[in-house]
């Protein structure tokens, strides 16, 4: 049996937000210099400031995902709450990995902070991908939700983790890049598409100026 989602959806979003407004509590203000070291002291907080909007826009997109991945469901049930939950968990652990990255970006450890910062996400991919079959095993989704929109998005969350791996091992060696493969992903998840077909064909229709 099957309930609605509003309670999930307003529980979440006040997850996301904490998250995502915790990042900003790592930053410092500078201490203990004069005016005329303000401005360098500001400089030297780039890995901070690097680090607050890769996790800031990271957070968005994720919100974003979840409040149109909800719009297809129909009902939630007793896996999903915990499904869900796994993914709020990865969420809220954000700031963590983003707080190390800050620290020692602009270091020799830059490639263990840069890995772990990674590494966050592989799981995190991989709790959106539990999520996902568990609606779909779970006969959660509108009916009119066909078999190509649950293929395309399974692909995404399937090739999501491998990247966020990839891009862990590749930070070991060259942290620059496995940061720059992480960051590549907003493409995939900013793109990924959860209309069904017969709404994208709807949009593209009126994209092309025929309203029918």
């Amino acid at each position: 049996m099957s309930e609605s989602s509003t309670r999930v959806e307003a529980f979440s979003d006040g997850v996301f937000a904490i998250a995502i407004t915790l990042l900003i509590l790592e930053i410092k203000v500078p201490h203990g210099i004069d005016h005329g070291e303000l401005w360098a002291g500001l400089r030297a907080l780039w890995p901070s400031f690097v680090a607050f909007f890769l996790s800031f826009f990271v957070i968005l997109i994720m919100w974003v995902n979840h409040h149109e991945l909800l719009r297809l469901v129909r009902g939630v049930g007793y896996p999903f709450f915990f499904a869900n939950g796994f993914v709020l968990l990865t969420v809220t652990f954000v700031p963590f990995p983003t707080a190390v990255l800050a620290e020692y970006l602009g270091t020799p450890q830059a490639r263990n902070a840069v890995a772990f910062y990674s590494g966050t996400f592989v799981i995190n991919s991989i709790a959106w991908g539990l999520l996902f079959m568990t609606i779909v095993r779970g006969r959660l989704l509108r009916p009119d939700v066909d078999a190509e929109a649950v293929a395309r998005i399974r692909r995404a969350y399937t090739s999501g983790p491998l990247v966020y791996a990839l891009s862990t091992v590749v930070a070991l060696f060259q942290p620059t890049i496995g940061l720059l493969l992480n960051v590549s992903l907003w493409v995939l998840w900013v793109r990924l598409c959860y209309h069904t077909t017969a709404e994208a064909q709807r949009r593209r229709a009126r994209l092309a100026g025929n309203p029918g």
